[in-house]
């Protein structure tokens, strides 16, 4: 791509802030769906109501929000460019943005972004709903290389634009392309050369996972209409099977607890969790009890959380039982959005924009604290770092909670 860039750093605040701004402590987000792409924190919680500390606007686009340390990240689309942003985490000063021209391409949406950024050390790589890739360094905001998955790799991009983040495993950025021989690829992360491709399947809309199954490394792919493993280091095809999901839409990132891996879509499709050994797939159960459509369910104590139907419809947040997949209860005034788990609590961020934090417990739902965080629609995946939460609509509109 060779499209110009639109470049703001802002060196000045850069360099008085990066010392105290830099990574420190486990309570950093720094891929989608967080510490191990599971969706849960294992960062305490503090039971004080959320306190509004700051707001921004950064662009439409369903984004979520990477924090490392007080660097804070995410992506919007402003007037056909879209903006990569990094933040003060603390206060919402713009430490650098990057942006560089891309319609808004509305999609039957809001459309803008889709994916998330990842953070991984001094670099930060993000990926727009038409491929274009990039690799920063997150001091500076500087653009360290560049590809295009449609121009640099054949890609074959979906209905509803790329979604999926990039997934750093090592050396390895690893990438949900969907270019015929080349569905999954995985570049250097240093120099974005090419270290292997794999497959031919169209490509899904949920990130690639690297997860732990018998002590075996995988990474898994959500394509759109397999669930696929592969040695991550190769390319390897370990296993796959059938996952049908009408228009393809195969969103939320599988997940990989003991030796089992769930999986989740909508349009009527339902759940399902598999057991895996010596790379054989045996399906445990299979239901309707969760049919999550766009945001992955979190996991604590061999319960599922998460909402149960269409994005934009009228769905109740759900626990089930992972182990069975049957229903433990529904909560429909919590309807559509998304949530995460820290320190034994549901964060919620309902489709209406209410933030809610509650319990993660199978027994009832049991609401601690209910906020109307933001207006206008809310599919973005709330983010917890450091006893701070941050919340962004679809339109853009994104602001920061303290629990301290």
């Amino acid at each position: 791509m060779n499209l110009p860039p639109l470049q703001t750093p802002l060196f000045a605040f850069a360099l008085l802030s990066l010392t105290h701004l830099l990574p420190t402590a486990s309570a950093d987000w720094a891929h989608y769906r967080g510490p191990a792409s599971q969706g849960v924190s294992t960062e305490k919680l503090p039971t004080a109501a959320p306190k509004e500390i700051w707001k921004s606007s950064v662009g439409i686009g369903t984004s979520s929000i990477t924090v490392v340390g007080d660097l804070l990240f995410t992506m919007g689309n402003i007037n056909n460019l879209d903006t990569v942003w990094c933040l003060n985490a603390q206060t919402g000063a713009v430490i650098w943005k990057y942006q560089y021209p891309l319609d808004l391409d509305k999609r039957m949406f809001e459309g803008g972004t889709a994916s998330t950024p990842t953070i991984d050390g001094q670099r930060l790589y993000t990926v727009s709903h038409q491929g274009d890739l990039f690799c920063f360094d997150i001091k500076t905001g500087k653009p360290l290389w560049q590809k295009h998955y449609q121009k640099d790799f054949a890609g074959r991009r979906p209905q509803w634009g790329y979604a999926g983040s990039p997934t750093v495993d090592g050396n390895l950025l690893l990438l949900d392309v969907g270019a015929k021989d080349a569905s999954t690829i995985a570049l250097d992360k240093l120099t974005g050369a090419t270290i292997w491709k794999s497959g031919d399947d169209l490509p899904g809309y949920a990130s690639p996972t690297i997860a732990s199954l018998h002590e075996k490394k995988v990474a898994l792919l959500f394509k759109a209409s397999h669930l696929v493993a592969l040695q991550p280091t190769t390319g390897l095809e370990l296993w796959r099977t059938p996952w049908k999901t009408e228009y393809q839409v195969n969103a939320a990132t599988p997940m990989a607890f003991d030796d089992k891996v769930f999986v989740s879509s909508g349009y009527g499709t339902g759940s399902a969790l598999y057991r895996i050994a010596s790379n054989q797939l045996s399906e445990v159960w299979r239901n309707k009890s969760l049919k999550s459509h766009i945001n992955s369910p979190a996991l604590f104590q061999g319960h599922l959380y998460g909402p149960d139907g269409q994005a934009g419809a009228d769905s109740p947040l759900t626990c089930i039982d992972a182990s069975t997949g049957s229903a433990q209860w529904q909560e429909k005034s919590v309807r559509g959005g998304s949530l995460i788990i820290a320190d034994g609590h549901l964060i919620c961020l309902a489709e209406n924009g209410e933030l809610i934090i509650a319990s993660a417990t199978p027994t009832a739902f049991k609401p601690l604290h209910r906020i109307q965080a933001l207006g206008k629609r809310c599919w973005v995946q709330p983010t917890y770092s450091d006893q701070r939460i941050f919340c962004r609509n679809n339109q853009g509109d994104l602001t920061a909670f303290s629990l301290k």
